[in-house]
């Protein structure tokens, strides 16, 4: 696959945009878009429109993670801050070949409009490149960035930043990102970026020689000032659990931390910027029907909405828009939830699967090792018989113990069980190719300006449609949505 494509400053006549029609002559909106006598159309920035996107995704954040971590952390009475946005609406997330997307798929068609297959990364459905909302704002010269508490590289800032047929390519999305020269890149994921998954090339290195300032830890971040560009990677592999770093002793920063520091980088430009914010681990933790996990990942998520918001608040030319990709694991508060009893978890099941025991003749885990760790980190006690089925569980059917994340799955399913959390079953999270995600609809939450057609039902090729048409006209309409709500309705991506 080539290198990810640009839009030009003079496009075609129609202004052919990630595969449709992208018409955008009002004079409210970010980009107009007029054809000449030429038959070209020139790409000019709307003055009076959002100077500034911000696009927060809380991946895996359904209602139900919702609910839950709003009960673990203050009870039936108290908010999440994201709950106070003023532009409420629902989110349909479907992919092209499935009633349920993974985040390939789902952040390909917020950030571009498009539907693509399971796994496609900044592709249609034909596995065409197609271009994202940052590429657009990247062109008109503002600046740009993505932050996750995954690896950078990884399926939802990669769907903004790079197109691969296949998501498992984060090395091609690795030299993609260097290519393109994108403002700011803060995550996990070095590996990626090393000379062993670059055929011999560091391109950290390679990054620092286009004048990027490179960060690994919180420290460095914190020192780093407001460089032109600013490259930061605080982990090998994804970001750790916010449950774990203590145990870790982790110098990793926070994701209030990271956003911080992105709006100081893009915002010294007059120009605007445009910036994805992704809290990635919730989607994780609910992978692992991990309550404790996901209360603690969605707080972050939800403290770092409230610092963007109050960021923006003062300005006139900022929208935020806040939402979730997919939900995951079907996740609900149940009444017999034990809220007190997984509040008592201080670590993630990952991290347990890390200390059990490998017994070196069977090639798994030792008896006693999973009963102690159940023990001291879930105050479980696991019978003999529960060890066998959880033995059995965790092997693939060479006889192989899963990965620690998978063993992860299994063991935070048991907590679930045992503590009441609603969750989908570990038997059909195994025969779901996502890995237990479910076709709910998600939320979405936005404020600020042009964010008033945020809202009703929508689809998530629907998106990048209500950004770039934002704020159409003073009396409120806006572009016409999946499922006829608002007026006014121009052509838009994927219609």
């Amino acid at each position: 696959m080539s290198i990810k494509k640009k839009v030009s400053a003079t496009l075609a006549a129609g202004a052919i945009f990630s595969g449709s029609m992208f018409a955008l002559t009002s004079d409210h909106s970010p980009l107009s878009i007029t054809a000449d006598e030429k038959q070209e159309s020139n790409v000019e920035v709307d003055k009076k429109s959002p100077k500034n996107v911000i696009v927060m995704v809380g991946d895996g954040l359904g209602v139900g993670q919702m609910e839950i971590a709003r009960l673990l952390e203050s009870g039936k009475t108290g908010d999440l801050f994201m709950e106070s946005l003023e532009n409420v609406g629902m989110m349909r997330t479907y992919s092209d070949d499935n009633f349920v997307t993974d985040s390939g798929a789902a952040g390909s068609a917020i950030a571009t409009g498009n539907k693509t297959y399971n796994g496609g990364i900044g592709v249609d459905a034909e596995g065409e490149e197609v271009d994202s909302i940052l590429d657009l704002y990247q062109n008109e010269g503002k600046k740009v960035g993505v932050i996750s508490t995954n690896t950078v590289t990884d399926a939802t800032p990669a769907a903004f930043t790079a197109s691969v047929p296949d998501r498992d390519g984060q090395d091609e999305i690795a030299r993609q990102m260097l290519d393109q020269q994108y403002d700011v890149l803060l995550g996990g994921g070095a590996d990626y970026f090393s000379p062993d998954s670059q055929d011999g090339t560091d391109l950290v290195e390679e990054f620092q020689s286009t004048g990027y300032e490179f960060v690994d830890n919180e420290s460095s971040l914190e020192e780093s000032g407001t460089p032109d560009k600013l490259l930061g990677l605080f982990n090998d592999s994804y970001m750790s659990y916010k449950t774990d770093r203590d145990e870790l002793n982790s110098e990793e920063p926070t994701l209030e931390a990271m956003t911080d520091k992105g709006l100081d980088v893009l915002s010294q430009d007059d120009d605007g910027f445009f910036l994805m914010v992704e809290g990635a681990r919730i989607d994780h933790a609910a992978h692992a029907a991990d309550a404790t996990g996901v209360w603690q990942e969605t707080m972050e998520f939800d403290r770092t909405v409230e610092q963007v918001v109050n960021w923006a608040e003062d300005r006139d030319d900022t929208m935020v828009v806040v939402l979730a990709d997919h939900e995951t694991m079907g996740m609900s508060a149940t009444e017999p939830m034990d809220i007190e009893g997984l509040k008592d978890i201080e670590v993630s099941p990952e991290y347990m699967a890390q200390q059990m025991e490998i017994n070196e003749e069977t090639g798994t885990y030792t008896e006693d090792s999973v009963k102690q760790v159940f023990a001291e980190h879930a105050d479980i006690d696991l019978s003999d018989a529960d060890v066998d089925e959880f033995l059995t569980t965790i092997q693939d059917d060479d006889g192989e113990v899963y990965a620690e994340y998978r063993v992860g799955w299994e063991i935070g399913s048991i907590i679930a069980d045992h503590y009441k959390v609603g969750a989908i079953s570990s038997e059909i999270r195994a025969e779901s190719g996502t890995g237990g995600h479910t076709g709910n609809m998600v939320p979405v939450f936005a404020t600020g300006a042009g964010s008033e057609d945020f809202e009703g039902v929508m689809d998530n090729t629907d998106i990048i449609e209500l950004i770039a048409n934002s704020a159409k006209d003073n009396n409120g309409k806006g572009p016409e949505n999946s499922n006829g709500n608002g007026k006014d309705k121009g052509k838009g991506p994927n219609k």
